[in-house]
């Protein structure tokens, strides 16, 4: 429970205006708004700036200043709304699938929420990047689950479970978690070495992504592509940090710090991509 968290101000942000019970509906209406209106980007890390996690600076960067972050920031917000609202919420950890060559033992390096609802449990997560859930989960294995935007089901492994997206025809796996529940200084860890190793993808490259209504929005460095729900999928390269800039501001929603780093960085990005 966080009791200084601005509830009116991240529900101002997000674009909600419902209700306020403890409930299935509301539950999933601002997960929805969330992942659709605060994008998971990578900046901090990129431009080596400092990614902290308590709950005042997570509401200043993600609510006041119009950023977003990645599934440490995005999943930790969250997490402090639901439970301003009385929602019973814990944090949980996974390792990473998606893109994963097989065999590869992961770190658990990702961060997701188990929501109790009615004695029910639900899986919420607004912070997957280009596949991030826009509705909550039922903690239910082998059965394909509506979302939004993508079906989702969660597949069951020895003690844990495996969260998919089906792809077109295919299932995807995404990432594997158990019900082993995490606590701040856990993912302060992970998240302080994500963002500092030199050889972390969030340092060395970067990612934005963002759900619409009938689409996803995914950013890699100079590289826009736009996934439509239908299955058809538009790519667009970006040549100049100032189209890359604004883009960023655009499609994916960000108020962007003004200064000499971002341009810098930005420009960095397309010189190493050409």
């Amino acid at each position: 429970m966080t009791p200084a968290f601005d509830l009116d101000a991240y529900f101002e942000r997000i674009g909600y205006s419902g209700s306020r019970s403890v409930t299935l509906d509301t539950l999933s209406a601002i997960h929805l708004r969330h992942a659709q209106t605060i994008p998971f980007e990578n900046l901090n890390p990129l431009l080596r700036w400092p990614v902290r996690l308590d709950a005042q600076s997570l509401q200043q960067k993600l609510v006041r200043d119009g950023r977003g972050g990645y599934c440490f920031e995005q999943n930790l917000l969250l997490s402090h709304a639901l439970q301003q609202l009385g929602f019973q919420v814990t944090g949980l950890a996974a390792r990473v699938l998606w893109n994963a060559r097989e065999g590869t033992l992961a770190a658990r390096s990702h961060m997701l929420l188990l929501v109790n609802l009615n004695d029910r449990p639900y899986v919420a997560d607004v912070g997957f990047g280009g596949l991030t859930l826009t509705g909550p989960l039922r903690l239910q294995a082998d059965i394909e689950q509506a979302t939004p935007h993508e079906p989702f089901r969660l597949g069951r492994t020895d003690d844990a479970f495996v969260m998919q997206a089906k792809i077109g025809s295919m299932w995807t796996a995404l990432y594997r978690f158990d019900l082993q529940e995490q606590f701040l200084p856990d993912y302060e860890v992970t998240s302080w070495y994500l963002s500092n190793h030199p050889a972390s993808q969030f340092v060395t490259g970067l990612i934005a992504a963002r759900p619409d209504s009938d689409r996803r929005y995914a950013l890699r460095n100079n590289e826009l592509a736009v996934h439509h729900l239908n299955g058809s999928t538009e790519r667009r390269v970006l040549t100049s940090a100032v189209g890359l800039r604004a883009t960023l501001e655009d499609i994916f929603r960000l108020a962007l710090p003004d200064g000499p780093e971002l341009h810098a960085a930005l420009e960095r990005v397309i010189a190493r991509a050409a």
